[in-house]
């Protein structure tokens, strides 16, 4: 798997009149190599430089040659960065070498280091984003990781919600939310849980507070699982009893929304179309500067990646992309409603692999 993506890589190095990317941030790294320690890099070449070379320090000598292939060489190094400068340096031919590297991760501090130490035969070339545009459309095997975490996080939310959360503070739920997904194998949360009950939940971002949840009010709940080095992403908004008309209101509206924008996905559609439906619903029913953030994002190794989903994406849908349709209206002082369901984008529609309903229901 690595050794394919490695050369999906050089095929785009050639395209770009490159001869070598470094790579640097270790989500790309994982994705690439297979590593999954705190310290490694690796170095493609293409046309006349095939170097497939990884450098990490001694404490993953042994990790590093169990993780990754043949493909491979392996180097050991104090300093990784100073030693891939030096393999850079050799490897230059009586001609300049152009190197990419990732300009939005690699600091100041660094970059500087490394012009100085690889001279001025190798020429350093901003690359940023090569990578995530290969992460964008996901294979089948990434696709079935991604598959794994939202059922994982489905099980744990509604373990949870079955014990009931009226009563308990916002942080308590949050906290046996994150609980029940690391004792079903999950490495973490992909993002720390929002747990928002009532006005609290019209802040789309609310932080779960040491307060208690009551009856009679929405709850939104937003959550997902870091499983086998990827991510899921949902958002349920949920009744602890009977609501008022103005919030059932709102809920139906959001639900109408996100199921409209959810028929819209599918490949070859633009992201600030689908955003459109959403907006556009929202709008006429009189709650459109209720509809802050973009409707959606990808998700794969990371909880936020490409595609977008908003009014100023220049993203188009491909088949492979996993992304979140994710509609909300926050009625500040009142009440906040989001909900969210993870999908894989394909050729004919999106296959959603969120499994809760949607219809507003009620817990205790």
């Amino acid at each position: 798997m690595s050794a394919d993506r490695a050369d999906r890589i050089a095929e785009r190095l050639a395209s770009r009149e490159l001869d070598a990317l470094l790579v640097t941030d270790l989500v790309n790294v994982r994705w690439l190599t297979g590593f999954t320690g705190s310290n490694g890099l690796a170095l493609v070449g293409a046309g006349g430089y095939p170097f497939r070379l990884f450098i990490t320090d001694f404490r993953y000598l042994t990790q590093s040659e169990e993780q990754l292939g043949d493909a491979w060489e392996r180097q050991i190094a104090s300093d990784i960065l100073a030693h891939a400068a030096d393999c850079l340096r050799e490897a230059q031919r009586g001609r300049p070498l152009h190197v990419g590297y990732d300009d939005v991760h690699l600091s100041v501090k660094a970059h500087a280091a490394l012009v100085e130490r690889v001279g001025e035969d190798v020429e350093l070339i901003p690359a940023g984003g090569l990578i995530e545009e290969l992460r964008a459309v996901k294979d089948d095997e990434e696709l079935e990781r991604i598959r794994a975490a939202a059922k994982l996080a489905d099980e744990a939310l509604s373990e949870v919600l079955e014990r009931g959360i009226v009563g308990r503070t916002e942080r308590d739920v949050a906290l046996e939310l994150e609980i029940a997904m690391r004792r079903r194998g999950a490495s973490g949360p992909s993002f720390p849980p929002i747990v928002a009950s009532g006005a609290h939940a019209a802040l789309p971002h609310a932080e779960p507070r040491d307060v208690t949840i009551p009856s009679g009010t929405l709850v939104t709940i937003d959550w997902g699982a870091q499983l086998d080095g990827y991510a899921s992403d949902c958002t349920r908004t949920v009744a602890t009893g009977e609501v008022g008309d103005e919030e059932r209101a709102v809920y139906a509206l959001v639900r109408e929304a996100q199921q409209k924008a959810l028929d819209a996905v599918r490949a070859g559609v633009a992201g600030r179309d689908v955003d459109a439906v959403a907006r556009e619903i929202i709008k006429l029913a009189g709650h459109g500067e209720h509809f802050g953030h973009g409707l959606g994002h990808g998700v794969g190794a990371v909880v936020h990646e490409a595609p977008r989903l908003s009014q100023q994406s220049e993203d188009e849908l491909q088949a492979g992309n996993v992304v979140t349709v994710e509609p909300g209206v926050y009625v500040p002082g009142l009440v906040g409603v989001r909900i969210e369901d993870l999908v894989i984008v394909r050729e004919d529609g999106p296959e959603v692999l969120t499994s809760l309903p949607k219809e507003l229901v009620t817990v205790g």
